[in-house]
């Protein structure tokens, strides 16, 4: 369904246009030999099938914006339960209504996701009950029938979340040791950060093309919405970072060195080469904390 309900344009991120609603030509195909860089609709006509024709290839065949796409099961979840196992391909009629509902549903998804790592995280013990609320109606509104599920105002339950998330985060960030005065920016497009002290640093919906991050410490730092596309995350530190996503890592460049959080793994097209031959990249020019300034030597304390 990802491949067929949104819309994409011809862009850095894709090869090609394609409205909402129409289905990749890529979708139901089997990879044929091309030249690397070729555009979409390549591949030979399976017949119908759902899996990519080009899938180890997108990223080569100009459709990296495919590789960073993250529906947080919704697809799954409409496909399954809200319409009973049908597809927009065995019950054509209805397809208007399974991407409506989708576009409702990944919206949804992605909240829950967020108020889990929220419920999660020790600083927010004081919040629980109300996040346990907000799962609870999220889950609620997530569960309803097709028809009503495309009629859900996600912004207005949007609003009523992120406050409450926004409250979790300030609450695990003013946890972080060492953290001074913590960094906010929503734009850092290509700016040099190896010398900012990241640590608890807001970057909530922040865009940070191209910017350069090695060797930072994100510990504690709010990355929830920030746009990490081409962002240098070699030799970073990424292990207690909040509300962080993989897609997020799928958009960023890094490599072997790159340290994350448990769960998350390192995206294929990440180099296995350290920044600096012969350095450790991830102290490689960050502040020192204020006991490596005292002359004391050992783990920096600051740090996709």
């Amino acid at each position: 369904m990802c491949c067929v309900a949104p819309a994409f344009a011809r862009s850095v991120d894709f090869a090609i246009d394609k409205p909402a609603g129409h289905p990749c030509p890529n979708l139901g195909t089997t990879p044929t030999a091309s030249p690397t860089g070729t555009p979409a609709g390549s591949g030979t006509p399976t017949g119908g099938g759902f899996g990519c024709g080009i899938h180890t290839q997108l990223r080569q065949r100009g459709f990296v914006g495919c590789t960073v796409y993250d529906c947080f099961g919704a697809g799954q979840k409409v496909a399954q339960v809200t319409f009973g196992g049908r597809d927009w391909r065995q019950a054509p009629g209805q397809a208007p209504l399974m991407f409506a509902a989708f576009a409702t549903m990944r919206h949804l998804h992605e909240l829950l996701w967020y108020l889990t790592q929220a419920r999660d995280l020790p600083a927010a013990a004081p919040l629980h009950d109300r996040l346990d609320a907000a799962v609870a109606e999220t889950q609620r509104l997530s569960d309803l029938p097709a028809g009503e599920l495309a009629g859900v105002d996600v912004d207005a339950h949007r609003g009523s979340v992120v406050p409450l998330l926004r409250q979790a985060s300030e609450l695990a960030r003013a946890k972080v040791v060492g953290r001074r005065t913590p960094y906010q920016s929503r734009s850092v497009v290509g700016k040099d950060l190896r010398r900012v002290d990241l640590r608890g640093a807001d970057l909530r919906g922040a865009s940070a093309v191209g910017a350069d991050l090695r060797g930072a410490d994100l510990t504690g730092a709010d990355v929830t919405g920030a746009d990490l596309r081409g962002a240098d995350l070699r030799g970073a530190d990424l292990r207690g970072v909040l509300f962080l996503i993989q897609s997020q890592l799928d958009a960023a460049r890094g490599d072997a060195v790159t340290r994350l959080p448990a769960g998350f793994s390192h995206p294929a097209h990440w180099t296995v080469q350290r920044t600096h031959p012969g350095t450790d990249p991830t102290r490689a020019g960050h502040p020192r904390s204020g006991r490596e300034a005292g002359g004391r030597a050992g783990r920096r304390s600051g740090r996709r």
